[in-house]
């Protein structure tokens, strides 16, 4: 609301409320649905890593003109419609590794709550009815549009937010002002053979979309709202009006803070059917494409910058996510073989501990400062190269094991929050036969060049391995690499 960045302060102390905005359930989410929905993911890990206990709420928009429209279409009652939607909405969710929400409730649920917000807003002389519907009076409440940017005692609405304005002016709805929106729309019309038609004061008729989420966030998160999120879409008219109705009905601030993430493009374009680039989970599945590079590339942008999807992006994420998980798998087996070697002089440590104890305060202060990811992943990688550095120049089974403690403890509050390990790990171990073949021919043409003292060429092949994800370590005898789950030694000589 401010524009500006603010310290959470929490309404409960150590508590956070936060109502997210789902999809609506007339088709299946596409993945910038799913940027949105990640970035969401990734504030409530972060604050539950942080130690505030969340409680989140997102709907499922079940009914609406969208969902209306594809049960006509489709013959079937709405129910029928939006149930296998929301199956696939949730087998897309789990795929991609997201947290279950506390609440997940549909609107077609909680009409009876919605009504009753009605009523609040017509009793206090907000809201008018007309010819069976209801209608929010914007010109009532002082302040309307302030999320937005709207004065409207200051002339004109923004270009913006006037077209907004004309298109819901277009409805077939007999409105006081044109600008004024709907709360519950009156009569049956196609509602009726859809299965979408409630009872109410007024009359026949079904809920506004903006009256939804405002019934559903304070029933469940009460009047007013630690966080509300959602995608940069929804800012105008969709918050706008939730704020007008949600404060007009209670008199209280609706949240106290907003976060909207901006749009996905991708290639460097816009999604549209028209393009066939509004891909879906499955669409990325079948081309090859892992939940966990598809999860790691939706996070690895700034939430409130415009992401680009990009296949050449994808690819890049899933080495990226590859040289974590495997300095993870290495640290883990040097940790096995260096049982009991933790000597060291009382108040000591080596020069790994404290690179992770800086890359674990800088990984914080960058997620504090707005969800900064590029800093906290500067803050992982930085360990990655120092770890395997380390764990190259100890040899097997040299290493202390405070420090590869201390860096796999690291490396998993990084996935608490980032989540991308676990789904790695889920994916299945089986090498990449062609990925290993390439391997084993660098090694031998880097072996061949440290035999020539060409370290320059070894140097540079020993870059290629790391940045596909392979680590290497060397040893008298030859180098030896782990690619996925298999360990893979390349002798001299060889």
């Amino acid at each position: 609301m401010s524009r500006r960045l603010e310290e959470l302060r929490p309404l409960q102390p150590g508590r956070v409320t936060i109502y997210t905005c789902g999809p609506t359930v007339y088709d299946r989410a596409h993945i910038g649905n799913f940027r949105t929905f990640l970035w969401e993911d990734l504030l409530r890990r972060y604050l539950r890593w942080k130690g505030y206990q969340v409680t989140q709420v997102m709907n499922l928009t079940d009914v609406d003109d969208r969902t209306i429209n594809a049960a006509l279409e489709s013959g079937a009652d709405l129910a029928a419609t939006t149930g296998p939607v929301i199956e696939a909405f949730a087998e897309d969710w789990g795929t991609l590794g997201l947290e279950e929400p506390e609440y997940r409730p549909r609107a077609t649920e909680h009409v009876d709550g919605m009504v009753s917000l009605v009523e609040r807003l017509t009793e206090r002389g907000l809201a008018y009815e007309r010819d069976g519907s209801v209608y929010f009076a914007i010109s009532r409440q002082a302040g309307y549009g302030q999320l937005a940017g709207i004065d409207l005692s200051a002339g004109p609405a923004p270009a913006g937010a006037q077209r907004a304005f004309e298109a819901a002016a277009d409805e077939e709805y007999d409105k006081e002002d044109a600008r004024d929106f709907v709360l519950w729309k009156g009569g049956a019309r196609g509602e009726q053979a859809a299965g979408a038609v409630w009872d109410s004061p007024w009359g026949p008729g079904r809920p506004g979309w903006h009256l939804e989420c405002s019934a559903m966030a304070m029933e469940y998160l009460g009047d007013t709202l630690d966080i509300h999120a959602g995608g940069v879409d929804n800012l105008f008219p969709h918050h706008t009006n939730e704020i007008a109705q949600s404060e007009g009905a209670t008199g209280k601030i609706f949240a106290r803070m907003w976060l909207h993430a901006a749009h996905l493009q991708v290639e460097g374009e816009k999604m549209s059917k028209s393009l066939g680039n509004c891909y879906t989970i499955p669409d990325l599945l079948d081309r090859g494409l892992r939940p966990s590079s598809l999860r790691y590339l939706l996070l690895s942008g700034h939430y409130r910058t415009r992401l680009n999807f990009t296949f050449a992006g994808v690819e890049a994420a899933a080495k990226s996510v590859d040289r974590i998980h495997q300095l993870r798998r290495r640290v883990c087996e040097a940790l096995d073989a260096a049982t009991g070697k933790d000597e060291s002089p009382p108040g000591a440590s080596s020069a790994l501990e404290e690179a992770v104890a800086r890359a674990r305060r800088d990984f914080e202060t960058a997620m504090d400062d707005d969800l900064n990811v590029s800093q906290a992943l500067a803050a992982v990688f930085g360990v990655v190269r120092e770890a395997n550095q380390a764990l190259t120049a100890a040899g097997s089974g040299d290493s202390r094991a405070a420090e590869l403690r201390a860096t796999l403890a690291f490396l998993d509050d990084f996935d608490r929050v980032w989540g991308v390990l676990a789904l790695r790990d889920s994916e299945g171990t089986e090498t990449d036969g062609d990925l290993e073949a390439w391997a084993v021919a660098r090694a031998e043409a880097r072996l061949k060049a440290r035999a020539d003292r060409d370290w320059a060429t070894a140097d540079a092949i020993r870059e290629e391995l790391q940045t596909r994800g392979i680590a290497v370590e060397d040893s008298p005898g030859g180098t030896r690499m782990l690619i996925g789950s298999n360990t893979v030694t390349v002798a001299a000589g060889d």
